[in-house]
This record gives C-alpha cells, sequence and structure tokens, in this order.
C-alpha cells in the first residue's frame, strides 16, 4: 500500500509539475517580470538621487538573492512546483486509499476538490498578487489561508459524504466561517502594477491552477487503478 501512494504521488507530481510550470513559463511568468519593473523603477530612482547628492559614506545594502531571468528563474519554479506537488499528490494518493475512484474521470472531481479547497476559497480572501502589492501581515494571511483550507476540506467533506442533512448543513456552515471572519487586508489597499495587469495576473494564477489540479487528479486516479489492478492480477498468480 505505502509503495502504491509513493508511486502515485511520485509520478503525478513530477508530470503535474511539469505542466504547472510550463503553463507559468508561458502565461504567468511575464505577467510577474512585467510588474517587477514597476516595483523596480521607484527603487532605482531613489538610487540615482543618492548617488546625484554624492552623499558621504553611502553604503550599499546586500539584497537577498533571487533567481535571474531565464534558466534560473524557471529551475527554481520547477524546483517549488515540484516540491508542492508532491506533497498535494501524496494527500490525493492517501485518499484514494479509503476511497478508490471507480474511473479516471473520478479524479477529476478530486482535482477540483483540491482547486476549491487550496486555490478558489482562500482567493476568494486573498487573491493572487503581483509584486508592488501592499499586503497585510505575512503571518496573519498564512493563519487564514490555512484555516480557509481546513475549514473547506472539511465543509466539502461532510456535504459530499455525510448521510445525515444536520451534517451537511453543517458543512456548509464550516465553508461559509473563514469568510465571515474575513481574511486580514492591509491598511491601505495600493499597487505600483497597473490595475488591467492585475486583472490578467488573477485570470491566469486561477486558469493554470484549474488545469494543475484537473490534471493531478486524472493522472493520479490512472496510474492508482492501475497500480491497485496490477496488485491484484499479481495476487492472482501468487494464490494459482
Amino acid at each position: 500500500m505505502f509503495k502504491r501512494i509513493a508511486q502515485t504521488a511520485g509520478f503525478t507530481g513530477l508530470l503535474a509539475a511539469l505542466l504547472l510550470t510550463l503553463l507559468q513559463s508561458f502565461w504567468v511568468a511575464p505577467l510577474i517580470l512585467q510588474a517587477e519593473t514597476y516595483e523596480k523603477a521607484p527603487a532605482a530612482q531613489a538610487h540615482e538621487h543618492e548617488h546625484a547628492g554624492a552623499m558621504a559614506g553611502h553604503v550599499h545594502d546586500q539584497q537577498a538573492w533571487e533567481p535571474e531571468d531565464g534558466w534560473q528563474r524557471v529551475l527554481s519554479t520547477t524546483g517549488g512546483n515540484l516540491v508542492v506537488a508532491v506533497g498535494f499528490a501524496l494527500m490525493l494518493a492517501a485518499l484514494y486509499t479509503l476511497r478508490t475512484p471507480r474511473t479516471v474521470r473520478e479524479g477529476a472531481l478530486w482535482g477540483l476538490a483540491g482547486l476549491a479547497v487550496f486555490v478558489l476559497a482562500p482567493t476568494l480572501g486573498l487573491p493572487p498578487e503581483l509584486p508592488g502589492t501592499a499586503a497585510a501581515d505575512l503571518t496573519q494571511r498564512q493563519i487564514w489561508w490555512v484555516g480557509t483550507a481546513a475549514s473547506t476540506a472539511a465543509g466539502l467533506a461532510l456535504i459530499v459524504f455525510a448521510h445525515n442533512w444536520l451534517l451537511k448543513v453543517l458543512g456548509v456552515a464550516i465553508l461559509v466561517v473563514p469568510h465571515l471572519v474575513g481574511a486580514p487586508q492591509p491598511e491601505v489597499h495600493a499597487s505600483l502594477a497597473p490595475e488591467a495587469l492585475q486583472a490578467q495576473f488573477k485570470i491566469a494564477s486561477l486558469l493554470t491552477n484549474a488545469v494543475f489540479w484537473v490534471a493531478m487528479g486524472l493522472i493520479s486516479a490512472w496510474l492508482f487503478r492501475r497500480s491497485e489492478a496490477s496488485s491484484a492480477h499479481s495476487g492472482l498468480n501468487h494464490a494459482v
């Protein structure tokens, strides 16, 4: 069983991560690079003013390392996507041991559930942000994000699998609670990037994540069912 989970998660995570990186490279990354030009412009202007004033004892602050445009950025993105994808795939494979998908298409439903839990619900309060966008305290945002994802997962589980209608109603209530509390917001909403660019980024992020999750559901269900059938066939041969 553990071997089946590991194999399913490993191959699913690899394929889904490569697909996500490809989509991000052609659609999401160019928008981020464009937004970074707006973010870096004020810093460049301030740097020029400092040099023009010939301030004595001026010292350059060491900036945190970040991957350069090109292969470094793509490699860094691929590594991050791989870690995240394998983690999510492990979660799906573990759930399949409790409720094996009857068809490969059922894996798409599991993928859509993952999309709802980890993308759609948190995005309602904390939409994707381009560089240069004002944001609330990071710790507070992380706490709200984790709480929202957990509430959404629990709520959906009750709505779909519970037989008692009271439990289904409870599931709906659990879904709503994080949004009634509200996500932490910055004191002033501001962004250096134009609104049109922000809108494009939100759409690109949502659609790429949707493709990622549906693909991961389909791939993981196919691999898990294939592995299960192989194990069953091997067991019959040993019995004979």
